[in-house]
Order: C-alpha cells, then sequence, then structure tokens
C-alpha cells in the first residue's frame, strides 16, 4: 500500500478510514495490506463479518500476510464462551 494511503488512515475515525480505504481498493483490489487495515477499522466498527471477509481476502492475495493474526484473534474472540453463564 503506498505509505500515503496509511498515513491518511491513521488515527482517524473507523467510519472515515472505511470510507478512504474502499476508494483506495477500487483502484488497487490486490493491496492485502489495505485490505487488512480495511478489515481492522472493520472490527472496530463492531462489523465482524466485514472485518473477517476482508482478512480472508488478504490472506488469498499473500498467505503470509499479517491478517493471518488479525483473523485468528478474531476467531478466538468470536468462539470464546464462559461456560458459567450457562450453568450458573
Amino acid at each position: 500500500m503506498e505509505d500515503n494511503i496509511r498515513a491518511k488512515v491513521k488515527g482517524l475515525a473507523a467510519e472515515e478510514a472505511i470510507e478512504i480505504l474502499t476508494a483506495h481498493l477500487a483502484s488497487h483490489p490486490d493491496d492485502e495490506e489495505a485490505l487488512t487495515l480495511r478489515g481492522i477499522k472493520y472490527w472496530s466498527a463492531g462489523r465482524r463479518s466485514l472485518a473477517m471477509a476482508d482478512y480472508l481476502a488478504a490472506i488469498r492475495i499473500n498467505p503470509e500476510s499479517r491478517a493471518r493474526e488479525a483473523l485468528k484473534a478474531a476467531t478466538e474472540i468470536l468462539d470464546y464462551r464462559n461456560k458459567d453463564l450457562y450453568n450458573p
């Protein structure tokens, strides 16, 4: 990803960053770093399925992408169950 795009979204609110990254991805669909960043922003905005879709797309482009760690963390969070809540 171009450094100026990375700098452009750094520190922005999730929705604003998502708009910029989506526009960037329209012309650079194989930018796995942009997909990963947009996935991170989607996750922070509570849009979990879109985040995971972006992580998977980034991994398809580059199997060694840092999106792999983001996907693993997201899956662990979603798989977490507190069994004490079911059997008080």
